[in-house]
């Protein structure tokens, strides 16, 4: 049987190595052992388990309450028999260890010292990685479950790749090192999950924290980036002093910082474009490398029409779309490309459509007006009944004519 002095040798050599405070065990075990006091003895009503701080020695005591005139006497005791110095209020502890309780405790002990280093390991493996959410951790192939890839972190810890955050050009084997990027930690009752991706935008950003010396001193900063993992990514980037050069910064000399990061992506094409505040030459740049003509924005409903040379249109366009999917979701325009030659063919086109999307929302609010009279006849019954149809004849043609106009407009510039 374990000795007082053994125990908490025991608790203390485990408050050093897992950085679990000695009170949380004690407190721990106190309160398994009137669990297991109550099961195994039947317990009293109201039964506490001390552990004593300096000598490790465990007691069981009957705890009630001092009153003047005991009614429940599991609960209570009477002032006389408590005697001096209590008071009515005061706890009174009766000691009612049993004489074999040292087995149980020893093994109730045990229980609870695995329990809480589980949980203890736990905790740190979900402080560890929650604190490294939005950063890159380094591991190895481990296994894969239904195209899940699991990862073996610092050789101890795992964490999960899933099926969504890989990327589908990127093949890893078992034993395969592995940088990613730590999306999410989430608890569960088997502990905790470590959710990495391979195809977050952040990890582009961070990659190129770690190779440009200029964005962690925070001279040049990262603005937006849009990213198809695998092919291609868009990083726009500015500078905070005038003499640096953002994009020169982030290429590196003979462009070899962009290529380190590009090779960590297994290839991944990475454009680095000058940010600018102005959105015009902002998606101009975001088009490279496309040469852009002109900009006109339309900010109402988010459009930008660009205007391109002829030659350049497939390039600004980009394979399948690619090119100016990536600078829209940059920029945050929805761009409408045309060469120079159509320019204005597409700029009557969207004068059109717009104008007809204009007409549409019209119409809806000439449905709601048409029911409006109806609601007016009950209520103003003194206004002329026939004078409503006239009234929606006068503001139809109205819209019509604004309508014309802005065809019109739209077709002349």
């Amino acid at each position: 049987m374990v000795t007082g002095n053994e125990l908490l040798a025991v608790l203390r050599e485990i408050e050093r190595e897992r950085n679990i405070p000695l009170e949380m065990l004690l407190e721990a075990l106190e309160a398994a052992l009137i669990t297991a006091y109550k099961r195994h003895f039947g317990g009293e009503a109201n039964a506490i388990v001390t552990i004593d701080r300096q000598t490790g020695e465990y007691r069981v005591y009957h705890r009630r309450t001092v009153v003047e005139e005991v009614t429940d006497p599991k609960l209570e005791v009477s002032l006389k028999q408590a005697g001096a110095p209590y008071q009515p209020g005061d706890f009174y502890d009766e000691e009612v260890t049993p004489k074999d309780f040292g087995r149980i405790a020893a093994q109730t002990a045990k229980q609870v010292i695995v329990q809480r280093i589980r949980e203890a390991e736990r905790d740190t493996v979900y402080n560890k990685y929650a604190a490294r959410v939005n950063d890159i951790v380094r591991g190895t192939v481990q296994r894969y479950e239904q195209r899940n890839m699991y990862v073996l972190l610092e050789g101890k810890d795992e964490a999960l790749l899933p099926l969504s955050e890989q990327v589908p050009r990127e093949n890893f084997r078992i034993n395969d090192y592995i940088r990613a990027y730590v999306l999410d930690v989430r608890k569960s009752p088997k502990g905790p999950t470590v959710i990495l991706s391979r195809a977050a935008e952040g990890l582009v950003q961070r990659l190129l924290e770690f190779e440009v010396p200029e964005i962690e001193d925070g001279i040049v900063e990262i603005m937006a980036i849009a990213r198809e993992s695998g092919s291609r990514t868009k990083v726009a980037v500015r500078s905070n002093r005038a003499e640096i050069d953002p994009v020169g910064a982030c290429l590196g000399p003979k462009s070899s910082r962009i290529a380190n990061v590009s090779d960590e992506l297994r290839g991944e094409k990475i454009d680095v474009i000058r940010y600018d505040a102005d959105p015009i030459a902002f998606i101009g740049n975001a088009l490279a490398p496309a040469k852009v003509i002109s900009v006109e924005l339309f900010e109402d409903d988010g459009t930008a029409l660009v205007v391109v040379p002829e030659y350049q249109l497939s390039l600004a366009i980009g394979r399948e779309g690619q090119n100016v999917r990536l600078a829209a979701r940059m920029t945050g325009w929805r761009l409408d490309i045309t060469s120079e030659e159509e320019a204005a063919e597409a700029r009557e086109h969207y004068f059109a459509e717009r104008a007809e999307r204009m007409g549409e929302a019209q119409a809806v609010v000439l449905e709601e007006a048409e029911e409006a009279p109806q609601v007016e006849e009950v209520v103003a019954s003194a206004e002329p009944a026939e004078e409503a149809p006239a009234i929606d004849a006068e503001l139809i043609r109205k819209l019509e004519e604004f309508k014309r106009e802005r065809l019109g407009t739209g077709g002349g510039e």
